[in-house]
């Protein structure tokens, strides 16, 4: 599964970058923005909040439409309840690291909404995979496997909007599904 995965994800990250050596008809373009983001993330299965640093390198493909490979990193302590005749029961704490990979599809809508120059607003949704990995205490010998989430599968839903400093930088504020983040957005082209 995770080599399909890989597979799909090459394969937009080739296409996006075709299309984004294409020209397109939309008087702003998007694409050509490195964003770098520290915000927090939850999941239910953590039960806390998390620090989480991210960033994607976004390309133009269509009217008002870019994809961006990303990676987030972003790392917690938890416990489990465990012990044995041999052992004493008691909460064994763990560290899991997650780094999520894959691509973000993100619309812009600043022609429908009429925003000025200055403003960006995007719906985006995100695809890929996690890569986990966990580190027990010493002491702890029972099942090390954790559990969480699709297997491996990254979904995540967005809602963002940035403001334009200059025509080379910005700062972002992308609020989602799993993990928000504010940022800044470091454009190579001049918008039009």
């Amino acid at each position: 599964m995770k080599k399909m995965m890989m597979k799909v994800l090459c394969m937009l990250v080739i296409i996006s970058c075709t299309l984004s050596a294409q020209e397109t008809t939309s008087p702003e373009k998007y694409g050509k923005t490195l964003n770098l983001g520290i915000g927090l993330g939850y999941y239910g299965y953590v039960g806390h909040t998390m620090p989480v640093l991210h960033a994607d390198f976004e390309f133009d493909v269509a009217r008002n439409f870019t994809l961006a490979p990303f990676v987030t990193y972003y790392s917690y302590q938890n416990y489990y309840y465990w012990g044995n005749p041999n052992a004493p029961y008691k909460d064994y704490y763990y560290r899991q690291t997650v780094v999520p990979i894959g691509i973000k599809g993100s619309y812009y809508f600043d022609q429908l909404l009429r925003a000025g120059s200055k403003w960006d607003f995007y719906l985006a949704g995100s695809l890929g995979f996690a890569i986990r990995t966990t580190t027990w205490e010493s002491g702890y010998y029972g099942n090390t496997t954790i559990q969480n989430g699709a297997g491996g599968l990254y979904l995540d839903g967005h809602i963002g909007a940035e403001y334009h400093l200059n025509n080379k930088a910005g700062l972002f504020l992308d609020l989602s599904s799993g993990v928000s983040t504010f940022g800044v957005a470091i454009h190579y082209n001049s918008k039009s």
